[in-house]
C-alpha cells in the first residue's frame, strides 16, 4: 500500500488518464483468418507453448507460431506521429517502450522526432539481436516487472500490446513500474474484448496472453494498480 499511495500522490501533478486510440490502424491493416490460422488443423496448446518462449518461431516463423515474419514496413510511423503530436515532445524529450520487440516503433520516434532520446526493453532475446539496426545500440533485455530505470526518468512511457501476456500479479508491479519511471505522460495498450464475438476471436487467435479484461474491468484494474496513465485497447472484430 506505501507504493500504491506514493504513485497516486506523484500523478496528483500530471494531467487525468484517458482512453486513446494510435493503434486501430495498424492493428485493421491486417487481416486474419481466426480459424484457419489457430485453430483448425493446428495444436494450439503446442504453438502457444512454442509462441511463449519469445523466440525465432515467434518472430519470424509460422503465422501459426506468431507474427509468421516481424519485418521492417514503416507501418508504425503514424503512429510515432500521432503520439508525438498528442504528448507535445520535443528534441530531447526521452522515450521509453517497455516490450519494444524489434524496436520499430523506437525507431519511428527517431525519425519524427529528431533528437529525442529513445530506450527499449524487451524479455526476447531475439528481438533485440534482430533488431532494426539504427535502434539496436539502445535496447536491452529485460522484465517489465522490474525496468531497470530511475524514477521520473522518461517524458513519455508506452508499453504497446505486450502487459496482456503477464499474469495478473505480474501485471499489477508492472503498471506501477511504467507509473514509477514515467515522468510526463505514460501510455499502455492491451487486448480486451466488448462482446461474446470478440471475446471468441481474441481466444482464437491469441497465442500469448495470460490477462485479458473487458475495457471496463481493465480500467478497475488499473486504478487498483495505482495506474493513472494514458490507455488503449486492441479489439479482435
Amino acid at each position: 500500500m506505501p507504493m500504491l499511495r506514493e504513485l497516486t500522490h506523484r500523478a496528483s501533478a500530471r494531467r487525468r488518464s484517458r482512453y486513446v486510440d494510435f493503434v486501430s490502424a495498424v492493428h485493421t491493416r491486417t487481416r486474419r483468418d481466426y480459424l484457419r490460422e489457430r485453430v483448425i488443423g493446428v495444436d494450439k496448446a503446442a504453438c502457444a507453448t512454442i509462441a511463449k518462449q519469445f523466440g525465432r518461431d515467434y518472430w519470424d516463423g509460422e503465422r501459426q507460431y506468431g507474427y509468421g515474419g516481424y519485418t521492417y514496413d514503416g507501418r508504425w510511423r503514424p503512429v510515432a506521429e500521432q503520439m508525438a503530436a498528442y504528448y507535445r515532445l520535443k528534441p530531447g524529450d526521452r522515450i521509453l517502450d517497455v516490450g519494444c520487440g524489434k524496436g520499430y516503433l523506437l525507431y519511428e520516434f527517431t525519425q519524427v522526432l529528431p533528437g529525442a532520446r529513445v530506450a527499449g526493453l524487451d524479455i526476447s532475446a531475439y528481438a533485440i539481436a534482430h533488431a532494426k539496426p539504427e535502434i539496436k545500440p539502445f535496447l536491452r533485455r529485460g522484465q517489465a516487472v522490474k525496468l531497470p530505470y530511475p524514477d521520473r526518468s522518461f517524458d513519455l512511457v508506452m508499453s504497446i500490446n505486450v502487459l496482456h501476456n503477464l499474469h495478473n500479479y505480474e501485471l499489477r508491479r508492472a503498471l506501477q513500474e511504467v507509473e514509477r519511471v514515467g515522468k510526463r505522460h505514460t501510455c499502455v495498450v492491451v487486448d480486451s474484448y466488448r462482446n461474446e464475438r470478440e471475446k471468441v476471436n481474441l481466444l482464437y487467435w491469441q497465442l500469448t496472453c495470460e490477462t485479458f479484461y473487458t475495457p471496463k474491468e481493465w480500467e478497475w484494474f488499473f486504478k487498483e494498480s495505482g495506474y493513472t496513465g494514458d490507455y488503449g485497447f486492441v479489439f479482435y472484430e
